[in-house]
């Protein structure tokens, strides 16, 4: 290593999205001048919401940005690259999401102009007693039968709808039919995509008075049409060292998602440090406390966003907080 690489905090973008609520403001603190606030893009380079460093020698650059001039601290498994290539969110569905897919990297790069493509994973924060989503399909289906239940407002009877808790997990491939029930509160780890065709949305109209558009057509190209299995909670196992445990929530190719819980209270420490290969992201969900590097220190708080360069320094952890640990 031949400069210190040290962590710095992000301030993401803001979506006003209809169907969103106002709790990332209330309970995160996320400032964010929106009403709704439905989604805050944490950690993006993505050109419909790139984030902003908030701390250290680069704040108030656009993480494009910085990522452009320092590609290096993507890590040497993206070795080439020049952005991210996932986008972390936060999520608060106080109304239903439209029911959507997303296409496969293969379409995307295809016929959306060599975009990516999307599979994402939800890690439930909050859920209210009767909330619900829809993961995939109850049945096998004909493309003629998703277009005439679309045209007669019936689709529902064909999704799968599954309930929703708090700490709950859902990965969803790309192809998946999906949707976000009202009273959700997730945070999402997905590929650096915002492509989404949406096949259902209620009737609704946006700001210009007009229903949203549907992208029936594209959907019909990749979505999966094949009943999908009723998802099921996978067994998690929780490993403890001095002050800290950690599980791990979800390996794919795109990414790999631990939760991470911190407890310092005895003044244990936390070491913590990305290696070569890639990235690392703290997405705090709850608690607070302050990391030290050097003779430095950042302090952090429920809702924050941090980013660790790869090869950075080692890190120490104090405080009483749980984190999404996301490896790029």
């Amino acid at each position: 290593m031949n400069r210190n690489i040290h962590p710095f905090l992000l301030r993401p973008s803001g979506k006003d999205y209809l169907w969103g609520g106002q709790r990332l403001n209330t309970e995160f603190e996320k400032n964010i001048d929106m009403n709704p606030l439905a989604e805050t893009w944490e950690c993006s380079t993505h050109p419909d919401g790139p984030s902003t460093v908030a701390s250290g020698e680069f704040v108030g650059q656009s993480l494009v940005d910085v990522i452009a001039s320092h590609p290096e601290f993507l890590g040497t498994r993206h070795e080439g690259e020049t952005e991210l290539p996932i986008l972390i969110k936060f999520i608060d569905a106080k109304r239903d999401l439209s029911v959507q897919v997303h296409p496969g990297d293969g379409y995307a790069k295809e016929y959306e102009n060599g975009q990516l493509g999307k599979t994402e994973m939800w890690y439930v924060l909050d859920a209210s007693r009767d909330a619900k989503l829809v993961y995939g399909l109850h049945q096998d289906c004909t493309e003629e039968e998703i277009r005439e239940s679309i045209e007669n407002g019936t689709l529902g009877k064909y999704l799968q709808t599954v309930p929703v808790k708090r700490d709950d997990l859902f990965f969803i491939q790309s192809g998946t039919i999906h949707a976000i029930g009202a009273g959700c509160l997730i945070a999402e780890i997905q590929e650096n995509s915002n492509l989404t065709y949406r096949l259902y949305d209620y009737d609704r109209v946006g700001k210009d008075g007009k229903k949203r558009p549907l992208h029936v057509d594209k959907a019909m190209k990749v979505a999966k049409l094949t009943s999908s299995a009723e998802p099921k909670q996978p067994m998690r196992v929780l490993k403890y060292r001095q002050g800290v445990a950690s599980e791990l929530l979800t390996r794919c190719k795109y990414f790999e998602v631990h939760r991470m819980l911190v407890n310092t209270e005895r003044r244990q420490t936390v070491h913590y440090q990305a290696d070569d290969l890639g990235f690392r992201v703290l997405l705090c969900i709850n608690g607070c406390g302050n990391i030290s590097f050097g003779s430095e220190m950042l302090q952090f708080y429920k809702g924050d966003c941090i980013f660790v360069p790869a090869s950075s320094d080692a890190l120490t952890i104090h405080g009483q907080a749980t984190f999404l640990d996301v490896r790029g």
